[in-house]
């Protein structure tokens, strides 16, 4: 019976090797082309921009602050309250500043009457010293003793007019039409002089304040033309140029602080405050083509691509030169033919060589070719 066994193991060794043998007689197998969706290289127009995040503010930002300091007793508009040149904004407790213009005035008078007196002095003197009545000396006196009434007089009138000043600084008025974007102050807190109180934005134009990384300042310029787009309105761009750029970076974030002026209606098509992206289109990328950010790979520490051969119809992965990133693309700057095929989906699951059956955003074939071939093994 062990013999018989021995047997049987033997028979069915030899029919498994007869039956793989007949699988690898060099009969074709089937390769499947794995559909994979492709496009052509971008142009230069979308190629080198960059986009970078801001906000809408006014161009002219005006901290309005009382000269004097006093109690906050009376605060007339609120945040967001349109606003005249000259208007009423908010107004402090007058009444020691009253008190003081009141006996500056009184300091006034008192000076003035005594010019009066020291003229008259002098008048008389000088007849007498005509007369020779009076000596010299004693008219001598009486001149100086009129100069120094009259310098008297002109202090106290000067007193007169600062305490004036003063008590009218107890009113805070808009110096400009615009629209109150802070308010840091209300009624009951007493305030210093100088302590801003409103933060007024001036109706002059709307800008975009942003601040461009220490790395490519020198790939900007003041007039630069750049594209606008609002958060709430994406796909719509806007007009503007680079109106300025600070000259020393943010000593914490090291970045520099630039504005963005917005073109002609622009301007009237954005409100205080909202968030906007601004696309810059570097010197010196202009004429590169793109890829969308999904189209790159990594190999060997570098950039590359998958592209397909038209002729083969398979993938091939091209290493590449890339700029800087944007928002959704970039920058292609070196190792790729504006008409090829890239493979901008599904790059990770492909392998070099493999047969792909290539698509566009449609699902329609872009390159005429059969999705199966046979592969001899």
């Amino acid at each position: 019976m062990a013999g018989v066994g021995r047997f049987s193991i033997l028979v069915l060794t030899m029919i498994l090797a007869m039956m793989l043998a007949a699988c690898g007689n060099g009969d074709p197998v089937v390769e499947t082309a794995r559909p994979v969706l492709v496009a052509h290289p971008g142009g230069g127009a979308d190629a080198a921009l960059t986009a970078y995040a801001g906000e809408i503010r006014a161009r002219q930002e005006s901290p309005l602050s009382f000269r004097v300091g006093g109690n906050l007793v009376r605060r007339v508009v609120d945040v967001g309250a349109k606003v005249k040149r000259g208007d009423l904004l908010a107004e402090l407790d007058p009444g020691d500043l009253r008190l003081q213009s009141q006996a500056a005035q009184a300091q006034l008078a008192a000076a003035e009457a005594e010019l009066g007196r020291a003229r008259a002095d002098q008048a008389r003197f000088a007849a007498l010293a005509a007369q020779q009545l009076v000596s010299r000396s004693a008219l001598d006196a009486q001149v100086a003793a009129f100069r120094a009434a009259e310098g008297q007089a002109r202090a106290a009138r000067a007193n007169l007019d600062v305490a004036s000043n003063q008590a009218a600084y107890t009113q805070l008025r808009a110096p400009r039409d615009g629209a109150i974007a802070t308010r840091q102050a209300e009624a009951g807190q007493v305030v210093a002089a100088g302590q801003t109180v409103f933060t007024l934005a001036g109706d002059a134009g709307r800008e975009v304040a942003i601040a461009f990384p220490e790395s490519r300042i020198r790939s900007f310029s003041v007039g630069q033309p750049v594209l606008v787009e609002l958060w709430n309105a994406p796909g719509e761009r806007l007009s503007g140029t680079i109106r300025e750029i600070a000259p020393a970076a943010d000593a914490q974030a090291r970045t520099y602080a630039a504005r963005i002026a917005l073109a002609g209606d622009a301007a009237q098509a954005v409100e205080l405050g909202q968030s906007a992206r601004v696309y810059v289109q570097e010197d010196g990328l202009r004429a590169a083509l793109s890829v969308p950010l999904s189209a790159v790979q990594r190999a060997n520490g570098s950039a590359a691509v998958w592209v397909v051969d038209r002729k083969t119809r398979r993938v091939h992965l091209a290493p590449v030169r890339v700029g800087p990133f944007g928002e959704s693309r970039v920058a292609v700057l070196g190792g790729l033919q504006p008409d090829a095929w890239v493979v901008v989906a599904g790059g990770h699951l492909l392998r070099e060589g493999q047969l792909a059956a290539p698509v566009d955003r449609e699902n329609r074939p872009v390159l005429p070719a059969a999705t199966r071939i046979a592969r001899e093994d």
